[in-house]
C-alpha cells in the first residue's frame, strides 16, 4: 500500500491532490509547458515522469495506466483534448529514445507578486540527448592507459642510488 504524503497536501484531502495533479498533468500534456507554484511542480514532476515512461512503452495496459491517471478519453466529445493520443502517439515520438529518464524540467522563476509564493516553470524536454565532453575524455583516458600497459616498461633505477636517497633525507632531519 502505497504510504502517504507527509505534511500538509496541495489541497484539502487526498482525492482533491490527486485531481489537482492529474489538472497539471494534463495541462502539461496540452502546452508543452506550465508556470505554477514550485511545491506543485515538485509534486508533480514525477507523476509525469511515470506517464512518460508508460507513454514510451507503448502498450495497451500501459495507456489504461495512463487513462486512470489522466481520466478517461473525452475525446469522442466535440471539442475536447485527447490527452492519452497525445501523449502517447505524439509526445512519446517527440522524446529522442536515446532519453532514459529526466523528461520534464523545472525552472525557478521569481516569486509570485500577489503573495510571494515561489513560482517554477515545468516544461517538457524534447531536445535530443547530448553526448558530454567528459565521457569523451574518460574514453581518450582509458585508450593512453592501455597504451601504457602494452609499452615496455621502464629498467628499474639502480640499487646504489636508493641508499644514497636515505641519506639525505636523514641529513635534513638533523638540520
Amino acid at each position: 500500500m502505497p504510504k502517504p504524503a507527509k505534511g500538509p497536501r496541495l489541497g484539502g484531502s487526498a482525492a482533491h491532490e490527486r485531481l489537482i495533479l492529474a489538472n497539471l498533468c494534463r495541462n502539461v500534456i496540452e502546452h508543452r509547458e506550465i508556470t505554477t507554484t514550485l511545491a506543485r511542480a515538485k509534486r508533480v514532476q514525477p507523476l509525469l515522469e511515470r506517464l512518460i515512461t508508460k507513454a514510451k512503452r507503448g502498450d495497451q495496459h500501459a495507456r489504461r495506466l495512463a487513462m486512470r491517471t489522466l481520466g478517461t478519453n473525452t475525446a469522442k466529445r466535440e471539442g475536447r483534448f485527447d490527452y492519452t493520443y497525445e501523449l502517447f502517439d505524439v509526445i512519446a515520438k517527440e522524446i529522442d529514445p536515446a532519453r532514459e529518464g529526466g523528461y520534464t524540467r523545472i525552472v525557478k522563476l521569481p516569486n509570485r507578486k500577489g503573495d510571494q509564493a515561489p513560482m517554477a516553470r515545468l516544461s517538457l524536454v524534447l531536445e535530443p540527448v547530448a553526448k558530454k565532453a567528459a565521457v569523451k575524455t574518460a574514453e581518450g583516458t582509458a585508450k593512453k592507459a592501455a597504451e601504457k600497459k602494452e609499452a615496455p616498461k621502464k629498467a628499474e633505477k639502480p640499487a646504489e642510488e636508493a641508499p644514497a636517497a636515505e641519506e639525505k633525507a636523514e641529513a635534513k632531519e638533523e638540520a
